[in-house]
């Protein structure tokens, strides 16, 4: 449960029914359209939470902000509520302080809901697709992929805490010109292998990466003299199969490695052959939004906005990649029925977001139900300098790659850091430290320390209570209050991160709560104090591992119990 937005609610039902009462004892003039809006103060002496209805009614009532404040507050009251108290602070502002109760019911509502604490359901009944790395399969993942694979990953996470039906999808981008060029560029590494056509040339355009190399000589290996005097189209198409009969899987298992598992493996050849694309662009070539020129088949991307018309088809007779992603964003829309599509796609590519949308409408689909997360790119970090190559391969550097020297928890954190429109610099050297200063392990460390602590007080014969069998009302040191208030906030960050499509609220939120625990752990001794007290501070300890294991698991990170 939301005890933030719950809170908030409650004040501002409390204010209006005060406004209310100060209307019908002629205390407060009557206007329609009031707000009463709540906010967190930034300083905590300020009290827990402030309503501004008296600065923003100031105007229709005709009234000075705090003379309004004050009628409210003659009017208030708490009894049975969450709150001890409320007072007028500065030009009008009403400051309310939360009681016990408050405190109570979240530890109880931690240790009652597990899970499901964490939910919201701001998304509740929405069908939402996440599309996200959908790299070509033409050679190795790289740190684009790296990056956008978690946060995608961690926006479809947080989406459905969220309340929405979330599927995650990678389209394989297994026809269009990457594949054309993978095969020539294939074919021309293995003709060079023999001899007599050593000297093949390379073409301009071709895949220069070693992994060409070695997938030309494994499929030497594999089919000997088979294809080398074979027609170039029946040893292309072979070569073809055979690299991505080999790249695909190791892009599945090397994802599954990283912690991400699809729901949805889409092959871009489905639409072909399905004859989508043909018919996407016969209709709208009958809608009339498409025209012929120099032989070639165009959209009138301009009637949408945008600043040129773009090819659908080709005068060859192939079509363009526009008409293919058009398609299949057909098919998700029109024919899966999604609500919301979302694509997680590198910042190189923001010049295709207009008319992608374009594109939407051309379809009859709200260009709104289209999203498009921008990512910035990754610089790698090695002793204050830019990483290009791998030091164990002597390559550029792989999502694999990374994965061998540095933790998957540390690689998801780490890209998981900053909002997607923020560059980042990923430390290496930060990445494998075990001390306070690597964000991942600081907030892991306090998860298993709190483990260790439960297990030697079990030493001792103290378990952790249940929260109905604690005196809990014995929290009120800052530091304890601090920490329930925080422990409180999940439920809001995550329904803030899945709105704002940041997930990196998660780990911010995450750096925070083990902060404010190591205070609290600092500041409150637990093994030796009071045995009631020890109880109550025992079960706060309990909620915030709770709370710790359910937001690592949001972003795919362990909570390790020893370390």
């Amino acid at each position: 449960m939301n005890y933030i937005q719950l809170a908030k609610e409650t004040i501002a039902a409390l204010t209006e029914a005060a406004y209310q009462q100060a209307v019908e004892t002629g205390s407060l003039p009557f206007s329609e359209d009031l707000t009463f809006p709540v906010e967190i103060p930034r300083d905590a002496a300020h009290g827990d939470y402030s309503c501004t209805f008296a600065m923003a009614a100031a105007k229709k009532l005709h009234m000075a902000p705090r003379k309004i404040a004050e009628a409210v507050c003659a009017a208030l009251s708490l009894e049975g509520t969450f709150f001890d108290s409320v007072e007028i602070a500065g030009a009008g502002f009403i400051n309310f302080r939360l009681g016990s109760r408050w405190y109570r019911e979240v530890l109880s509502a931690i240790e009652g809901e597990g899970r499901d604490f964490a939910k919201t359901n701001g998304y509740a009944g929405q069908k939402i697709m996440v599309e996200f790395v959908s790299a070509n399969p033409t050679g190795p993942m790289h740190m684009g992929n790296a990056r956008g694979g978690v946060l995608g990953d961690c926006l479809a996470s947080v989406l459905e805490l969220s309340g929405a039906e979330v599927t995650r999808e990678f389209l394989i981008n297994d026809a269009g010109n990457q594949v054309d060029n993978f095969g020539r560029s294939l074919e021309a590494r293995f003709l060079q292998l023999y001899p007599e056509t050593a000297d093949t040339p390379f073409p301009d355009d071709g895949y220069h990466g070693d992994d060409i190399r070695e997938l030309a000589a494994a499929f030497k290996e594999a089919h000997g003299e088979e294809y080398h005097n074979a027609p170039s189209e029946e040893r292309r198409n072979a070569l073809i199969q055979f690299g991505l009969g080999n790249n695909i899987p190791k892009m599945k298992s090397d994802l599954a490695r990283y912690g991400i598992q699809y729901d949805v493996w889409f092959s871009e050849t489905t639409l072909h052959e399905s004859g989508a694309v043909r018919d996407t662009v016969d209709y709208l070539t009958e809608k009339g939004y498409t025209y012929e020129k120099d032989g070639a088949i165009w959209l009138r991307t301009t009637q949408f906005g945008c600043e040129k018309d773009d090819v659908l088809r080709r005068a060859n007779g192939f079509y363009t990649y526009f008409a293919v992603d058009i398609a299949y964003h057909r098919n998700k829309f029109i024919d899966r029925g999604f609500d919301k599509v979302i694509n997680v796609w590198g910042a190189d590519h923001h010049g295709h977001v207009a008319r992608l949308k374009a594109g939407c409408s051309a379809i009859g689909v709200d260009p709104d139900r289209l999203e498009i997360v921008l990512m910035q790119f990754v610089n790698l970090m090695r002793n204050g300098e830019i990483v290009r190559m791998s030091k164990r391969t002597g390559k550029t550097i792989s999502l694999s790659d990374l994965l061998d020297e540095i933790s998957v928890d540390a690689a998801r954190f780490f890209f998981n850091m900053r909002q997607p429109d923020t560059l980042i610099d990923f430390d290496l050297d930060l990445a494998v430290r075990q001390d306070s200063e690597n964000p991942v392990y600081y907030v892991q460390y306090a998860h298993a320390r709190i483990c260790s602590l439960i297990k030697m007080l079990a030493g001792d014969g103290v378990a952790v209570p249940a929260a109905a069998d604690a005196k809990l009302e014995l929290l009120t040191a800052p530091e304890e209050l601090a920490l329930i208030k925080k422990l409180a906030a999940l439920p809001d960050d995550i329904a803030g991160a899945a709105r704002d499509r940041d997930p990196s609220r998660v780990n911010k939120y995450l750096i925070e709560t083990a902060g404010d625990f190591h205070r609290f752990y600092n500041a409150c001794r637990i093994r030796g104090a009071e045995p009631e007290l020890m109880a109550a501070r025992l079960k706060l300890a309990s909620a915030t591992r709770d709370v710790l294991a359910m937001a690592l698991d949001v972003i795919g990170v362990n909570a390790p119990e020893s370390m």
